[in-house]
C-alpha cells in the first residue's frame, strides 16, 4: 500500500507565514478548496431554509422579503464563490502542474495574489448580507437592482473583484500550459482534464471582463443616477440582459468543462481502458468554448427581441448538444467493454453521466422557442438549472476530490462510507428536482414565496428529497474528515492510474518531481501499458 511522504507540502516549509505567503500552487489550490467547501455548506444550509418553506403552500419559518433574499444568496454563494471557483481553483491549481510535469504554475506571485483577491471579493459578499442582504436574485436584473433598496452595490461589487481572481487563475494555466510542459509531453499527449482546463481559462479571460463592466455599469447607475439600464432615466433593461448573459452563459461553461475533464479521468482510470476518441473530446472542449459565446440569446426569448434574432440563438443552442454529445458517447465507447471498478470516484463519474444527460436534454426544450415560451420563469427552469449545475459540475467535483483526495492528503478514506454517501446523494437530488420538472411544467413560477395547494404534494416530496440529499453531505464531511487522522497510507498510486500526478509520493513533496523527468507515452496508453506488464 506504501506509506505515508514524511517530507510533503503539507508540512515542509512550516510556520503560518509559510502559508500566508506561499506561491506552492497546492498551498494555494488547498486554501481555495478549505475556502469553497466552506461557502458550499453556508449556500447548501440555506438551501435547505428554501425547501423547508416550500414545504407547505402558505409562510412557515421566513417572511416574504426574507425569503427573497435567500435565493439570491444561495444563487449567489453558489455560483460566484463556490461552483466558478471550485475545480479550476482548487483542484486544478492542485494538479494542472502535475499533470504536465511542471514544478508550479507559470506565474505563482499572480496565483497567490488571484487567492488573496477572491478572499477580498469574498468579504465585501459576506458583509452585503450582514447588511440585510439582496433580493434581486443572483442575476441582479434591472430594472429592480437598481431602484431597490437593498445592498446590491457591495453585492455587486463583491462579484467584480471575484472576477479579477477568475481572470488571474485563467492566465496562469493558459501560460503554464504553454510553456511549462515536460519534454515529451506534446498537446496531444496532455490528460483531458488540462484540456477542460485550458478552455476554461479561454472563457474565463474572454468573458469574465464583460460581467465586470457589466456590474460596474449597474453601481455607476445607483450611486449617480445616470440612465443606463433603468427605464425611468432613459436606460434599457434589456440592454443588461444582454451584457450579463454573454458573461454568465459562457460562464455556465466555465463551471462544466473543467468537470468533463475530471470524468475523463475518472472513466479511464476505473475502466483500465484507453480513452475512446481521445481527440473527438479534447477538440470538443474548445468547441464548447467557441459555441458559448454564442448563444446568449436563449434567456431572452420572451424580452422582445426579434423573432429572427431568436431562431438563430435557439438553432446554435441545439448546436452546443453536438460537442457535448461527442463527450458523453465517447465516455460510455470507453467503458464498453472496460474492466469497470466501482470505487466512490467511478459511482460520481455514473451519476454523472445520468444527471447531466438529464440537464442536456431538458435544455434542448428551454432551446426550442415554443416550449421555452411556456416554460420560461418556472420550476422546470430551476430543475434544469440545477441538473447542469450540481448534476454536472457538482458531481464531477465530488468525484475528482474523492479521487485526488489520497494524493493531497496521503491519507485513504472509508470506501463503505463513500458509496453509501453517494447513494444517498443520488437518490436525494433526484428526489428533489425530477418534481420540479414536472411542477414547472404544470405552471408554478420560480421564486415564489406561496403557491397554489396543487402543488403541494410535488413540494413535499422535493424537500423531503433535499433532507436525503443533506444526508449524503454531512455523511461525507464525516468520513473525509475522519481519514485526516484515522484513514490508511495511500501509497502513490492506489487507484491504478496512468496519470502523471500518481507518479509522485503522496502527500505531494513540495518540489513535485525530480529534474530528470521524461514523458514517454499518452496519458491514457493503458492498453501498451498492460502489454509491457506494468501494472
Amino acid at each position: 500500500m506504501g506509506t505515508y511522504s514524511e517530507r510533503n507540502y503539507l508540512n515542509t516549509p512550516t510556520g503560518i507565514k509559510s502559508w500566508l505567503f506561499t506561491l506552492d500552487h497546492k498551498r494555494i489550490g488547498l486554501m481555495y478548496l478549505f475556502a469553497i467547501m466552506t461557502f458550499l455548506f453556508v449556500g447548501g444550509m440555506i438551501a435547505l431554509v428554501i425547501r423547508l418553506e416550500l414545504l407547505n403552500p402558505g409562510p412557515d419559518i421566513v417572511a416574504a422579503d426574507i425569503y427573497n433574499r435567500l435565493f439570491t444568496l444561495h444563487g449567489a454563494i453558489m455560483i460566484f464563490l463556490f461552483i466558478i471557483p471550485s475545480i479550476p481553483a482548487a483542484l486544478g491549481n492542485i494538479l494542472l502542474p502535475l499533470m504536465i510535469g511542471a514544478k508550479d504554475v507559470a506565474l505563482p506571485r499572480l496565483n497567490l495574489l488571484s487567492w488573496y483577491v477572491f478572499v477580498a471579493g469574498a468579504c465585501i459578499a459576506m458583509y452585503s448580507i450582514i447588511s440585510g442582504g439582496v433580493d434581486t436574485g443572483w442575476t441582479f436584473y434591472t430594472p429592480y437592482s437598481s431602484t431597490t433598496d437593498s445592498a446590491v452595490i457591495s453585492m455587486t461589487f463583491g462579484a467584480f473583484v471575484l472576477g479579477f481572481s477568475s481572470i488571474f487563475t485563467g492566465i496562469n494555466f493558459i501560460v503554464t500550459v504553454h510553456k511549462l510542459r515536460m519534454p515529451g509531453m506534446t498537446w496531444f499527449k496532455m490528460p483531458l482534464m488540462v484540456w477542460g482546463l485550458y478552455a476554461t481559462a479561454v472563457i474565463q479571460i474572454l468573458a469574465t471582463p464583460v460581467l465586470a463592466i457589466t456590474l460596474v455599469l449597474l453601481i455607476l447607475e445607483r450611486t449617480w443616477s445616470i440612465g443606463i439600464f433603468d427605464p425611468m432615466m432613459g436606460g434599457d433593461p434589456v440592454l443588461f440582459q444582454h451584457f450579463f448573459w454573454f458573461y454568465s452563459h459562457p460562464a455556465v461553461y466555465i463551471m462544466i468543462l473543467p468537470g468533463m475533464g475530471i470524468i475523463s479521468e475518472l472513466i479511464t482510470t476505473f475502466s483500465k481502458k484507453k480513452i475512446f476518441g481521445y481527440k473527438a473530446i479534447a477538440f470538443s472542449s474548445l468547441g464548447i468554448a467557441f459555441l458559448s459565446f454564442m448563444v446568449w440569446g436563449h434567456h431572452m426569448f420572451t424580452s422582445g427581441q426579434s423573432e429572427f434574432s431568436s431562431m438563430i440563438f435557439s438553432v446554435i443552442t441545439f448546436l452546443v448538444g453536438i460537442p457535448s454529445g461527442i463527450k458523453i458517447f465517447n465516455w460510455l465507447a470507453t467503458m464498453y467493454k472496460g474492466r469497470i471498478t466501482f470505487e466512490t470516484p467511478m459511482l460520481y463519474a455514473l451519476i454523472f453521466l445520468f444527471t447531466f444527460s438529464i440537464g442536456g436534454l431538458t435544455g434542448m426544450f428551454l432551446g426550442s422557442i415554443a416550449t421555452d415560451i411556456h416554460l420560461h420563469d418556472t420550476y422546470f427552469v430551476v430543475a434544469h438549472f440545477h441538473y447542469v449545475m450540481m448534476g454536472g459540475t457538482v458531481m464531477a467535483f465530488l468525484g475528482g476530490l474523492h479521487y485526488w483526495w489520497p494524493k493531497i492528503w496521503g491519507r485513504m478514506y472509508n470506501e463503505t462510507h463513500g458509496r453509501i454517501s453517494a447513494i444517498l446523494v443520488f437518490v436525494g437530488f433526484n428526489m428533489t428536482f425530477i418534481p420540479q420538472f414536472i411542477l414547472g411544467s404544470q405552471g408554478m413560477p420560480r421564486r415564489y414565496y406561496m403557491y397554489v395547494e396543487r402543488f403541494h404534494t410535488l413540494n413535499i416530496v422535493s424537500t423531503v428529497g433535499s433532507w436525503i440529499l443533506a444526508a449524503g453531505f454531512f455523511l461525507m464531511l464525516y468520513y473525509l474528515v475522519i481519514s485526516l487522522f484515522n484513514g490508511k497510507p495511500a501509497g502513490n498510486n492506489p487507484w491504478g492510474s496512468l496519470g502523471l500526478e500518481w507518479s509522485t509520493p503522496s502527500p505531494i513533496p513540495p518540489e513535485n518531481f525530480d529534474d530528470d523527468l521524461k514523458f514517454e507515452h499518452g496519458p491514457y496508453d493503458y492498453d501498451k501499458v498492460i502489454a509491457e506488464k506494468t501494472i
